[in-house]
């Protein structure tokens, strides 16, 4: 199991990267979306 773990993770590095700075970005806009009353 860890092995197909390994592998599925060397496989698909660059997708990973890319669905992670997604999230992240998504992330950001929540708290921004949700300070902005405040901010207004």
């Amino acid at each position: 199991m860890l092995n197909e773990f390994k592998s599925t993770l060397s496989r698909s590095r660059h997708t990973l990267i890319t669905d992670v700075v997604g999230a992240s970005a998504l992330v950001v806009m929540l708290v921004v979306g949700l300070h902005l009353p405040t901010l207004i």
